[in-house]
């Protein structure tokens, strides 16, 4: 059981950096549809856990070390060229969005040019995958915790000083960029993206193991904690939600209605959380183009993390409203074809 809580654990800290970051991945495809939302919250809690169980089965019984296995083994030949290409640019695409949440966290908290953030963030992303100093990145990924502590309490205090009577949902639903025009399809593009940005490292997690059922209870471990996570984060920001429903970092603008210092300590956690993902995603996608032992890695790294760079003066709310569902809709390829390689699997066995 202890493995499966290890991959459960590690199937969190993969999701977390593009899923729940700033809070405004949450508020636009949650909380922005009001109440409704918190079905939402569950039927993502479901999905997270059947998809994840299914991958990391998968990854444990092809024994993969790379995503590109179990994408072709599911989808097929010429679908699975298809995915692949769909997943290797989501990866670019969560980068530009890391640099520019960087940027929109020094300029909503710091008070500094968003620009600056966005720099700094490119600038020590870029370092880190061309020294390749992983030691760097594994203290980072230890940040995953104190997210999960500040959510909590987050959470808590919201609730505590929540009063139904001082909010127009309508009128502040009504201030808020849904990323889907219902709370369904939302919740469907949510999960979609995230697993898409997930499936990579979460195959090859369950490959280094050779129980499926231990892996599978891993996934399923991990999607029902992000969904406790997701639940959490949704119903903080619907008890302040005239507040939070045009801001670029909702989840720093409940910290400080806590108090300053904790504002201060959930921006350092959220640049943590943002340089851990970019980092594995510029990697992931520099080495999905160019094998990491050629001589080109390095210059090819710092030309798509300039790019990257560039790409984030988009801004980081249009960024999330728009990399994010694009990537949802054609993810949509990649579950069903998980669906039907776990109903196929199920019909093998069962003849068997």
């Amino acid at each position: 059981m202890k493995k499966s809580f290890q991959i459960g654990s590690a199937f969190i800290g993969i999701i977390v950096g593009a899923g729940f970051a700033s809070g405004q991945e949450i508020l636009q495809f949650f909380s922005s549809f009001g109440y409704i939302g918190i079905a939402g919250s569950v039927l993502a809690a479901a999905l997270f856990a059947f998809l994840g169980m299914n991958l990391t089965q998968l990854g444990s019984r092809l024994q993969t070390t790379s995503h590109k296995d179990v994408i072709y083994h599911i989808c097929g030949r010429y679908l699975g060229v298809f995915v692949d290409v769909i997943i290797t640019f989501f990866l670019f695409g969560v980068t530009v969005v890391m640099f520019s949440g960087a940027g929109a966290i020094f300029e909503e908290q710091f008070g500094l040019p968003a620009i600056a953030g966005s720099l700094l963030m490119a600038a020590v992303t870029i370092a880190t995958v061309t020294l390749n100093v992983q030691k760097v990145i594994g203290l980072i990924s230890t940040v995953t915790p104190f997210l999960l502590v500040m959510v909590v309490v987050i959470a808590g205090y919201s609730l505590f000083h929540f009063d139904p009577s001082t909010i127009d949902m309508d009128a502040a639903v009504s201030k808020a960029s849904p990323a889907a025009s219902n709370w369904i399809m939302g919740t469907l593009l949510y999960v979609s993206y995230n697993i898409a940005a997930g499936v990579a490292m979460i195959t090859v997690i369950g490959g280094t193991v050779k129980d499926q059922k231990v892996a599978g209870r891993g996934g399923i471990i991990g999607g029902l904690g992000l969904g406790l996570l997701i639940l959490l984060i949704n119903i903080s920001m619907l008890t302040q939600m005239d507040k939070i429903a045009d801001v670029a970092m909702p989840m720093i603008t409940l910290s400080n209605a806590i108090h300053p210092i904790v504002g201060y300590i959930m921006a350092i956690v959220l640049i943590g959380m943002i340089y851990n993902t970019a980092v594995a995603m510029l990697y992931a996608f520099s080495a999905r183009v160019v094998k990491p032992e050629k001589p080109s890695f390095k210059a090819f790294t710092i030309l798509f993390g300039a790019i990257a760079f560039i790409a984030s003066f988009l801004g980081f709310v249009k960024l999330v409203g728009t990399v994010y569902p694009i990537t949802g809709y054609l993810g949509f390829l990649l579950i069903a074809s998980i669906i039907v390689s776990w109903f196929m699997y199920k019909r093998k066995g069962a003849r068997v």
